[in-house]
């Protein structure tokens, strides 16, 4: 069973980490060790269509604990930080209701703080205004509607680049619909966090043998049948701007079933993306992650089972006494 401490904060576990970093096998056997339930907290591991080249876990994995949030929207969906952050509270209050332990698990950044830290109350943008500010980058591009924004918003222009689509389209939408700038909104108090503590685990191995595992897991992507996959979901004409179609590997695999690259190249230029990608977590995860006072995490550099002992003894005295977790 679960334990609250003396305010009522009940416990939850969150491990992250960079793709391919061990995360999902280190929540996987701290929810076996705690009777606990793993929560997806990776943006694209939401959807349904891509399970394979998304690293969802396997059927054997599903065996061995109870999973939650994994295919569980449509490819036709946008799952925002707010969508994600109602489902996983939803999750979150059922586990403690059963005396389970959640162990929340992904490296997409923005969920996690989201959970922890609440979010601002944007206003609902119209779908209309959504509509006009992406046909507006269509039409200009990265580079001039970076400019364009830099000269009605130049604090938001500032944070983001001009390859920053999505971030860029928000900002803008935002600013139409609000006439204020997304950087005010995200300065203004956070609404109230419901009565939780955390602990969390960062899964950090070493570069070079985060590198390796990113392009030997591609492989064996490959291998599972993940061109099947993105041909399947092609099939589906959906809009090229949704989150899906963003996952690591679907435009390169793409563009060799459209005849317009060999597979080799297809494979070393999602394995550079891939690991292009790993090394943008792990720079926000060293500096945007307290390391620091009672929310300073637990680092796990290399996980294996040789660092059961540790963690688990970690996370039992988190559970029962709410040690090693946030104040």
């Amino acid at each position: 069973m679960v334990k609250t401490d003396n305010r009522g904060d009940a416990p939850v576990v969150i491990v992250t980490g960079a793709t391919a970093s061990g995360k999902s096998g280190l929540a996987l056997a701290l929810a076996e060790a705690f009777g606990g339930v793993v929560i997806n907290a990776d943006s694209m591991q939401v959807y349904r269509e891509l399970s394979i080249l998304t690293a969802r876990p396997t059927a054997p994995m599903l065996a061995r604990a109870p999973h939650r949030l994994y295919g569980v929207l449509a490819g036709g969906e946008r799952c925002s930080a707010g969508r994600w952050r109602a489902l996983a509270l939803a999750q979150i209050e059922a586990c403690h209701a059963a005396g389970q332990l959640p162990v929340v698990v992904g490296g997409t950044g923005l969920y996690l703080r989201a959970l922890q830290d609440g979010l601002n109350a944007v206003p609902e943008v119209p779908a209309a205004l959504r509509a006009a500010a992406r046909a507006l980058h269509d039409d200009l591009g990265g580079a001039r509607f970076h400019a364009a924004l830099g000269a009605r918003d130049p604090v938001m222009a500032a944070r983001l680049r001009p390859s920053d689509t999505q971030r860029l389209i928000r900002a803008w939408e935002v600013l139409e619909a609000t006439g204020r700038s997304l950087a005010a909104w995200q300065a203004a108090e956070a609404p109230d966090t419901p009565p939780l503590r955390f602990r969390t685990l960062v899964c950090l191995p070493p570069r070079a043998d985060l590198y390796a595992a990113c392009d030997a897991r591609f492989l064996a992507m490959i291998a599972a049948g993940a061109l099947d996959e993105v041909r399947a979901l092609n099939a589906l004409g959906l809009d090229p701007s949704l989150p899906i179609m963003k996952a690591l590997g679907v435009a390169e695999l793409s563009r060799h079933l459209a005849g317009a690259q060999s597979l080799e190249a297809a494979i070393a230029r999602a394995q550079q993306a891939t690991r292009n990608y790993a090394k943008r977590q792990m720079t926000w995860l060293r500096t945007q992650v307290s390391w620091d006072g009672a929310r300073a995490p637990m680092l796990v550099e290399q996980y294996s089972e040789s660092l059961h002992s540790d963690i688990f003894s970690d996370i039992r005295r988190f559970v029962l006494t709410g040690q090693g977790g946030s104040d």
